[in-house]
């Protein structure tokens, strides 16, 4: 297959999709609808539009619209390619996911099928799977659809979930920058993820790992490991442990000892 320029929708938030947005933009691929947050949940919806802000108002799709019926039709107006999927938190039902020609492309920080889900550097340290960030087709399991390409990185000893998690944006964008122009001229090879080697977390479950039993054994590597995983940039997803009724939460900061 030999096409020219893909039509886009882009649907994203965070510093990512701007990294990723203005890299499409500098490279002149334009998009025919954007999709970002409401604004009281949206981190970088100014920044995005911005870049685009060429797209009509009316192409402009917040929150959940991309579902409604207004919305859809849109889309399906459009006839889009791609919809390219940068750290949009909304699911996508299968009506919109069977809407572009090649489907929806999304760009995950985990190296799938390890980590699907949600807090995927803290589970790749407590669950010690290999990491790293991975651009795929979505289906309607979530981050089950085809591989198109994927990138590993080092969990160091020093690697909280937060530091973790900076290192797998940096590999996302890099990984984005790598296979856009293969996507672009519809030249990519994709293919299934390993169901055997598949893991996967909701948003819930890291508090079931959170507390450190006092009275509880554990050995050295598991206590560094739960309090590596747990430091994120939220204190509320630290590990903690309680006495007499009070509670504490603990993060960590490892720092490697200079060989000079």
């Amino acid at each position: 297959m030999n096409r020219s320029d893909p039509t886009i929708v882009f649907a994203g938030d965070r510093k990512i999709a701007v990294r990723v947005l203005r890299y499409l933009s500098q490279r002149d691929v334009k998009i025919s609808s954007l999709i970002i947050p409401n604004e009281e949940e949206a981190s970088h919806h100014e920044e995005l539009l911005s870049i685009v802000s060429y797209v009509d108002g009316s192409r402009v799709l917040r929150g959940s619209e991309f579902k409604e019926q207004y919305g859809k039709q849109l889309l399906e107006e459009i006839e889009p390619d791609y919809i390219l999927s940068v750290h949009y938190q909304y699911i996508y039902p299968e009506e919109i996911l069977n809407i572009p020609s090649e489907g929806v492309v999304n760009l995950h920080p985990a190296y799938l099928p390890y980590n699907r889900g949600w807090h995927t550097p803290s589970w790749a340290i407590w669950d010690e799977t290999p990491y790293g960030a991975t651009l795929h087709f979505m289906e309607k399991e979530l981050d089950a659809g085809d591989i198109i390409s994927r990138k590993q990185i080092q969990i160091r000893p020093e690697d909280t979930a937060n530091s973790l998690y900076k290192r797998a944006l940096d590999a996302e964008f890099e990984l984005f920058k790598q296979t856009w122009p293969k996507l672009a001229q519809f030249n990519y090879d994709s293919y299934p993820q390993s169901e055997e080697d598949a893991t996967g977390h909701t948003k819930g479950d890291l508090k079931d790992i959170q507390e450190i039993n006092l009275g509880e054994c554990s050995t050295n590597n598991q206590i560094i490991n739960k309090l590596r995983a747990l430091t994120t940039n939220k204190i509320d997803e630290a590990a903690y442990f309680e006495i007499d009724g009070d509670t504490y939460r603990v993060q960590v900061e490892i720092v490697p000892e200079s060989k000079e």
